[in-house]
């Protein structure tokens, strides 16, 4: 395990004890048994470590789909879904982090909280690359302006699936992987067909007829 990860696995240790961060650097580098000056090697603050903590499920899923040497045959649609699954089984082995992590912010409006601004940034990068992939393959229709707001989309989609997995009590969280699918064909469906248009025309109409 590399000081990094020593690192990461205290802090979480710690947060599951204590159900909050510990009080200073200082004091949780003693218990580390670690110098000080050897954190901040890495890490600026416990706000930047947290960071990197949700951004590391981020690149395990990215890595456990892409190692998989069907993936590359996948429809657009598949790869998001199997990112999303990948993604709900990376985050079990860390349950009780996450769900406490998560917990303790302020969801009313889906902010972005301050330790998935990282994570966001890559999320948005992954979802951008599908879009373009699904436009070369018609899975996606190009639609000026609109699409490019489809990553902020997925963003929400993305805190909606941890928000209900957070809250899922089913054996195996099978109403999860329910919703998972349901959400992302139904978004699929909207990109790849003239529905969304018809919404996007009736919205105007009604705002220039108010």
């Amino acid at each position: 395990m590399d000081k990094t990860e020593k690192i990461k696995q205290a802090y979480i240790e710690y947060f599951l004890e204590n159900g909050n961060q510990p009080p200073s650097v200082f004091a949780f580098t003693k218990k580390l048994k670690m110098k000080e000056s050897d954190f901040y090697e890495y890490y600026n603050s416990f706000e930047l470590l947290e960071s990197d903590i949700w951004l590391g499920f981020f690149k395990e899923t990215k890595a456990k789909i892409e190692a998989e040497e069907i993936y590359a045959t996948y429809s657009v649609r598949e790869k998001l879904l199997a990112f999303y699954y990948t993604w709900v089984e990376v985050l079990k082995q860390h349950r009780s982090y996450t769900t406490e992590t998560w917990r303790q912010i302020d969801k009313r409006r889906l902010k972005t909280p301050a330790f998935m601004v990282d994570l966001k940034v890559a999320f948005k990068d992954f979802t951008r690359d599908l879009i373009f992939e699904g436009k070369e393959s018609n899975e996606v229709q190009p639609r000026k302006f609109i699409d490019e707001r489809y990553p902020d989309a997925f963003w929400l989609q993305f805190l909606m699936v941890l928000n209900f997995w957070v809250k899922d009590k089913t054996k195996d969280f099978q109403q999860t992987d329910a919703m998972i699918e349901k959400s992302v064909n139904t978004s699929f469906d909207l990109m790849a067909s003239s529905a969304l248009d018809s919404v996007i025309d009736f919205a105007k109409f009604m705002f220039q007829n108010r």
